[in-house]
């Protein structure tokens, strides 16, 4: 099983004819995801690169295609109008890859997001969601997969399903960092551990899913054995995640904290990840979760090994992970 999106989900592009949207739109289609067209206004009737066809509008898209996601590469000045308008049309799954859209326009969008009750915003500044799909052929950049679903920009091929011959656990993946997230899958993957859902919720002050409503799904999810939890300096959600799990969550949850040697004040990478205060820094965060019985990977390179122990999946996958981290 999987959260939020599975193989059969139909997915349309808004900024189709951008050259992100369109170089992004193959990889997705290569992947093996359902793209069936895009949005570009003015551009409605024509066909992109990929023969899929092009709408004005996200309404006549999801009324002509039956698509039930969207993933948005719409400059940051008409981002915000583009999430609202995927939401008005009925689009379930919004997936906003955009990076830089300014803050008020996020505050606009998350207000206004509460009377689309049936709508589920990734992002936005996000690597955005996939759910493996099984293996058919190749190996690496040039494997190719069916019966999944990648929606953004992530390299599929380092995702592996639970189905696979390989895996005998699947882990959630829940990541404020786009290269973090494909760090942790990457090392799940070469320790035999496969993936349910991976969702890179991106590192704005102002988005869409955080970590408890996804760490909700997860705990619900039957296939879903535990879950991988990236955060980072900046903001209380970490420390209020780690509350929800001490009290609801029945699956291990691993934690990695990045930003341990930032200095107070100053912003590190993304727009969320400043030290506002104490409570803020990488320490307390880490000091809070473990408290909440959450597992601390010290290092991003102990994320896949520190799973692998909460899972309890053997000493022969744990050995196996020190020779793939000192290799």
């Amino acid at each position: 099983m999987s959260i939020l999106v599975e193989g059969s989900t139909r997915v349309i592009c808004q900024g189709i004819t951008g050259s992100a949207g369109a170089f992004h739109t193959a990889g997705c289609l290569d992947y093996g995801t359902k793209m069936v067209g895009g949005v570009t206004p003015g551009k409605g009737g024509t066909k992109d690169d990929n023969g899929l066809p092009i709408f004005n509008t996200v309404a006549e898209a999801t009324k002509q295609t039956g698509a039930s996601a969207t993933m948005i590469f719409v400059p940051p000045p008409y981002a915000a109008d583009a999430i609202l308008e995927a939401a008005a049309a009925g689009i379930k799954v919004i997936c906003a890859i955009t990076e830089g859209i300014p803050v008020q326009d996020m505050i606009r969008v998350k207000a206004a997001l509460r009377d689309y009750p049936g709508s589920s915003l990734i992002g936005p500044n996000c690597p955005g969601i996939i759910t493996p799909g099984k293996r058919v052929s190749g190996q690496g950049a040039a494997a190719r997969f069916t019966g999944g679903c990648k929606i953004g920009i992530m390299p599929g091929y380092i995702h592996t399903a639970k189905a696979d011959a390989s895996t005998r656990k699947a882990v959630g993946i829940i990541s404020r960092s786009g290269t973090l997230t494909y760090e942790a899958v990457w090392q799940c993957t070469m320790l035999g551990l496969g993936q349910s859902t991976c969702v890179g919720i991106g590192g704005d002050p102002i988005k869409g899913l955080n970590f408890i409503e996804l760490l909700t799904l997860f705990e619900r999810d039957a296939e879903t054995d535990g879950v991988v939890m990236i955060g980072e300096i900046g903001g209380a959600d970490e420390t209020q995640a780690g509350q929800w799990i001490k009290q609801n969550m029945t699956k291990p949850v691993v934690a990695f904290i990045a930003g341990r040697t930032a200095p107070k004040g100053k912003r590190m990478g993304h727009a969320g990840a400043i030290i506002g205060g104490a409570d803020d820094t990488a320490q307390a965060k880490i000091d809070a979760l473990r408290k909440c019985g959450v597992h601390i990977a010290e290092s991003p390179a102990d994320i896949g090994s520190t799973m692998a122990g909460a899972l309890r999946v053997g000493d022969s996958v744990r050995t196996r992970t020190e020779e793939i981290i000192h290799r």
